[in-house]
């Protein structure tokens, strides 16, 4: 009867998420809708709302849900959670006691299968929310629980994954936690603005790595990126245009040339010379060095 009642609880937390998804424009959910959900007339707590990561409801007997909080834009660690050797994403333990409740709790999840929420801070007051992730491995000497994004997961032997399979759940990963992180921590920074030419229609608006995040340096991080429209994203990624060191736009020498209709006119060819937006904050600035790579390899083909 208690794993029916653990698998019920979790079922309609997830149903509760999935109303809260179904009214939000942004893919997020606001902190305070985040506290606590109903079942069968009882309240359940979804998430620990002082501090620690790993939450247990008093009457579950395993986690519930795991919370990496938010770091400011320009903050020296860009996650308190990493992506291990096999390209799963890890969470830490609390502290560094594997027999501490918390890390016990989560465990017992793990030894269960039964599947968790993950809360990404991406705002002060708002979470990116994944799930159903389940705990699939303990590394005691990091300190690290394994996670995975399907039941399939469990069983694996991480030591054992070929490159290719390395490969594809890094890619994974990067897409259903640290690109979305990656976004919205660009458009905080960029006040959901084009750096470029200022479009503040933030559907329309993408976070660019300066520096791919396949190659070295392309940490998903904001001094690595540039918030930017859909048409500037593109001619930035084709190497059309250019953001120079000193945040000036350079647009293609053949591109500059060319006779087409107004985008090409008003859209490109028109910010060439333009000074792009900055954030605020210093620390969220684009880096210069990375930009001064990108810069080279638009120089190699212009």
């Amino acid at each position: 009867m208690d794993a029916i009642r653990e698998l019920a609880v979790r079922e309609a937390m997830f149903n509760h998420l999935d109303g809260l998804l179904a009214s939000s424009s942004d893919d997020t959910i606001h902190r305070d809708n985040t506290a606590e959900f109903s079942f069968l007339g009882e309240r359940i707590v979804m998430r620990q709302l002082y501090g620690r990561g790993i939450h247990k409801p008093q009457t579950l007997s395993a986690a519930l849900s795991i919370t990496t909080t938010f770091r400011a834009p320009g903050a020296k660690k860009p996650y308190d959670d990493s992506i291990g050797e096999e390209g799963l994403p890890r969470y830490k333990y609390e502290g560094t006691d594997p027999d501490l409740w918390t890390n016990q709790a989560l465990r017992r999840a793990m030894e269960t299968e039964l599947p968790l929420v993950y809360f990404i801070g991406v705002r002060p007051d708002a979470f990116l929310v994944r799930y159903p992730v389940f705990v699939i491995g303990d590394d005691p000497a990091r300190h690290e629980f394994v996670l995975g994004f399907s039941r399939a997961d469990f069983g694996i032997d991480l030591a054992k994954l070929s490159a290719p399979e390395k490969v594809y759940y890094a890619r994974l990963t990067k897409q259903r936690l640290h690109q979305p992180r990656f976004r919205q921590q660009i458009l905080i920074a960029y006040d959901s603005s084009c750096a470029v030419c200022r479009l503040r229609h933030e559907r329309l608006l993408d976070a660019a790595h300066i520096i791919g995040d396949s190659e070295l340096g392309g940490d998903p991080i904001v001094q690595n990126g540039l918030a930017l429209c859909k048409i500037h994203h593109a001619a930035f990624d084709a190497n059309f245009l250019a953001v120079r060191p000193d945040y000036r736009v350079e647009i293609n020498k053949r591109l500059m040339e060319e006779v087409d209709g107004p985008m090409l006119k008003h859209g490109l060819q028109e910010m060439h010379g333009v000074e792009i937006s900055v954030p605020r904050s210093r620390s969220s600035r684009p880096d210069p060095e990375r930009l001064a790579i990108k810069y080279q390899e638009f120089q190699r083909v212009s």
